[in-house]
């Protein structure tokens, strides 16, 4: 995988997973992410890198949030966007996959920002696309969602500065979850100290330990002394047969309440990848109260897909060029 995301110089090609990506790769990610925080305080919230660049969504599955987000970042990057609504497409017309990717090729696209229902999409995809072409994983089933990683890793930095002496415990529906998949291995390769798990064991993978995490079904032990609460939205879509009891014993046992988090440490910040049910996952009182960053996950996201963006579309140029 690592050689397929990466030119031969070493530079991001596809950004399709965390998965064999190196420590300053991520952070390379990080700080190009922090020069473009600062455009949204312009009067004018462009740059001229992308220009004349086009780039496509490809999203086979909603998400509002994810789509809105990329297609900020491209726009003030100065870049073409172009939404591909899959529901009027042709692939709903017999038109397999790749003749639709060939067809947008033609039209002297330049990048692909996928999202997909089907783990392993987005990689299928870079490898059927022309050389010049980068592709961007925005979702893909149960597996990867690198970009949401990445702008939880840069508001994670931007509150606590240094990753090896955090604990960090992801809580829910981690079995069905691709962003604490690509989570726990951004927080593995930047090395912090401890990351632990917390849910119901049928909302965790049975390998999870593998990971390298610590497995927690106990929400008050689990928390103790934490320095960051990511809490993840139930993917009630992607569950087959009754997994939790109801919502409401779910809250009970693995919903974040000021009670629960005042275990984790005093300064502990608050993250949700979003949607956020209120009631079932969190209480509005926590997020939103003082610690929560849950909305400043929102606006570093923009930063974060500006920088990956670039940082592919360069490598490109590069080879190109070369």
């Amino acid at each position: 995988m690592q050689s397929n995301q990466l030119t031969a110089q070493g530079q991001l090609r596809h950004f399709l997973t965390i998965e064999g990506l190196k420590k300053p790769m991520l952070t390379e990610i990080m700080d190009r992410a922090e020069q473009f925080s600062g455009i949204t305080q312009r009067q004018v919230k462009k740059v001229p890198l992308l220009r004349g660049k086009t780039i496509v969504n490809l999203f086979f599955e909603n998400s509002t949030r994810t789509r809105s987000t990329f297609e900020l970042a491209a726009k003030r990057l100065s870049a073409d966007v172009m939404n591909f609504n899959i529901s009027t497409s042709a692939t709903s017309k017999g038109e397999s996959l790749l003749d639709t990717l060939h067809n947008l090729e033609a039209m002297h696209t330049d990048m692909f920002v996928v999202r997909h229902d089907q783990s392993g999409a987005a990689e299928f995809i870079a490898q059927h696309v022309a050389p010049h072409v980068s592709v961007i994983n925005a979702g893909d089933g149960c597996h990867a969602h690198p970009t949401q990683a990445m702008l939880d890793m840069f508001t994670i930095r931007r509150h606590k500065t240094e990753f090896h002496n955090l604990r960090v415990a992801i809580v829910g529906d981690i079995l069905h979850s691709r962003v604490a998949r690509s989570q726990i291995q951004a927080l593995s390769i930047l090395g912090v100290s401890e990351i632990r798990v917390i849910g119901p064991q049928t909302l965790l993978p049975r390998d999870c330990q593998t990971l390298g995490v610590h497995v927690y079904h106990d929400m008050d032990q689990g928390l103790k002394d934490v320095d960051v609460v990511i809490m993840l939205r139930l993917q009630l879509e992607r569950m087959k047969g009754a997994l939790i009891p109801s919502a409401r014993e779910y809250y009970r046992c693995y919903g974040l309440s000021p009670e629960k988090l005042s275990l984790a440490k005093d300064d502990a910040i608050v993250m949700h990848p979003g949607p956020i049910n209120r009631g079932v996952e969190i209480a509005s009182a926590v997020a939103d109260g003082p610690q929560s960053v849950i909305l400043e996950q929102v606006t570093h996201g923009i930063a974060v897909r500006m920088a990956v963006m670039s940082m592919a579309l360069g490598a490109q140029q590069q080879e190109t060029d070369a």
